[in-house]
């Protein structure tokens, strides 16, 4: 064994093979973690895997999941504990800008594709990932990204919005029922965080406008969220259940509107539109514009 901080734990990271996750499965990896990356892009899936793989060889593996589906998110975890033996923390950070635009022009199933991959997913991984740790009988840590746009209104698209205040509260209820069995439930909540969930992360100009976005002078980094979610899945964390830590550099403090501060609500030059985003999932986006 060697002297990281996660030596001999097993972690699942949904949305593993991008951005936030991407950046906490190398984390992982290097503190001596074994890691399932459970990712709907079967292409991202399969490149992380390659890259991590010269220096951890069999400690990663990659499982297709749509998290939205009890059945895959149930096999990714079934992965961790057939692969490895074990499953002791479950970061539950697969996401996608979803739904936008005014609410009198937001279609239901976008609505409902919105919450299914950002709310219905945490529960999915909350519930497959404490029936694991309880039949092992040895405790975990089961983390879920937020956001800072689930803590006020203003700060992301409404069905965005509102699925990630969702997270932030089952967190809360499910870590009430699982403290006496060891389990912790945390959620992290990022501000602004350049990944390709935000856009492209080579795209002129967008680190500028990401930099001037908060207090801190530099926009946030996936390796932020990596640490915090490092931290939580230590003993170190030990005593720490419930909370929704915030990892914004003062955003939040400043008294955020980054949908308007940023320039990316609806309403831009040539008209309002509206749509659904679909993250790195591989899928195109759909806008279409209500208005000039």
């Amino acid at each position: 064994m060697g002297n990281g901080r996660l030596d001999g734990k097993v972690a699942v990271i949904t949305g593993g093979a991008s951005g936030m996750g991407r950046a906490t499965v190398a984390r992982f990896l290097a503190e001596g973690a074994r890691v399932v990356i459970a990712d709907v892009n079967a292409e991202n899936g399969a490149a992380t895997v390659e890259e991590l793989a010269s220096d951890h060889g069999d400690a990663v593996r990659f499982v297709r999941t749509d998290v939205a589906e009890e059945a895959d998110v149930a096999a990714a975890i079934a992965a961790a504990v057939d692969g490895y033996s074990r499953v002791d923390v479950v970061f539950n950070n697969a996401g996608i800008g979803g739904a936008f635009g005014p609410i009198t022009e937001v279609e239901v199933d976008d609505w409902d594709y919105t919450f299914a991959v950002l709310c219905r997913s945490v529960f999915l991984g909350v519930k497959h990932g404490a029936r694991a740790m309880q039949a092992a009988g040895h405790g975990g840590s089961i983390i879920s990204t937020a956001s800072v746009a689930g803590l006020s209104g203003g700060s992301g698209p409404h069905a965005y919005s509102a699925a990630k205040a969702a997270v932030i509260n089952l967190t809360r209820a499910a870590a009430i029922e699982l403290a006496p069995r060891g389990i912790q439930v945390n959620a992290i909540c990022p501000g602004v965080i350049l990944t390709p969930l935000a856009g492209r992360v080579d795209a002129p100009g967008i680190a500028e406008r990401l930099d001037a976005a908060q207090p801190w002078p530099s926009h946030g980094r996936g390796e932020d969220i990596a640490a915090t979610a490092l931290f939580l899945a230590t003993d170190d964390a030990r005593f720490i259940t419930g909370e929704a830590i915030v990892v914004d550099g003062g955003l939040t403090a400043a008294g955020p509107n980054i949908v308007e501060r940023l320039g990316i609500g609806a309403n831009r030059r040539g008209g309002v539109i509206a749509g659904v985003s679909h993250g790195t999932t591989g899928r195109k986006a759909t806008v279409r514009q209500v208005s000039s």
